[in-house]
């Protein structure tokens, strides 16, 4: 399974139908970049990328390093495991690209980390724990690697959503939803997924922003009635119902 998971992130690059620049180059970057923090304003505002500095940071299924570049710039020590060598290789040109510092970008399975117990201060996976073969695996593997006392930060899909439940009544599929693996979690499934942490904080995010990526009349629909009637409801209302569920774990001391 590892091998099929593998394939399939080596021929996709998350959101490249995002731009149009040419791939690997500066405006590439900047233009995923945008996209992304666009559509996870939340994001950014969650997690302080500057409030790292010194520290030892794994980023487990970085991708082409997007947020990865961001905690290299707030000064973490950072290193990125990936699956895909295509996403390796792009992140070693974001990081060039950028001038910054990484201690290692590697191909590495984050059921089966290279690394010692204990060589991290903070480890981060965002959105990966949902497409990896054995997802209790690569979080005991994430936990052991960690620090006595280190922080554990992950996303994961919510099956109890608002993106979950509308996708499946405008038959609009989710993005690779065709991976090989994809499992979506309730918020008592995920903290029972993150059992090995002493403390464990989970918030749910990510609610509707306009789309760029769908058209037509579904897309019409979305942007024009859905958004602005779901974000005008009380926060507290649909807070549940947030499509992301993020995890600020801490391991014992």
């Amino acid at each position: 399974m590892i091998t099929e998971i593998q394939h399939y992130w080596n021929h996709r690059i998350h959101d490249l139908e995002m731009t149009d620049q040419p791939v690997g180059t500066r405006g590439f970057f900047d233009e995923l970049d945008d996209y992304r923090y666009d559509k996870l304003r939340y994001l950014p505002q969650l997690v302080d990328f500057s409030a790292y500095k010194g520290q030892r940071l794994l980023e487990v299924g970085c991708g082409i390093g997007t947020d990865l570049v961001r905690f290299a710039g707030g000064g973490a020590r950072v290193t990125g495991v990936d699956l895909a060598q295509t996403a390796i290789e792009l992140a070693q040109k974001n990081f060039a690209l950028h001038g910054l510092p990484a201690e290692e970008l590697r191909v590495a399975n984050g059921e089966a980390l290279p690394y010692p117990d204990g060589s991290f201060d903070v480890v981060y996976g965002h959105g990966v724990v949902q497409y990896t073969a054995d997802a209790a695996q690569l979080i005991r593997e994430c936990h052991r690697v960690l620090k006595p006392g280190g922080t554990g930060i992950f996303m994961v899909y919510n099956r109890v959503s608002w993106l979950n439940a509308l996708s499946k009544v405008m038959k609009v599929p989710l993005e690779h939803e065709d991976a090989p693996v994809l499992v979506k979690y309730s918020i008592g499934e995920f903290k029972a997924l993150l059992a090995p942490f002493a403390e464990v904080r989970i918030v749910p995010e990510r609610f509707p922003v306009k789309s760029r990526l769908h058209g037509g009349w579904k897309g019409l629909a979305f942007n024009t009635f859905f958004v602005g009637t779901f974000n005008a409801l009380p926060r507290a209302w649909v807070r549940p119902l947030g499509w992301h569920l993020m995890a600020f774990c801490r391991k014992q001391q």
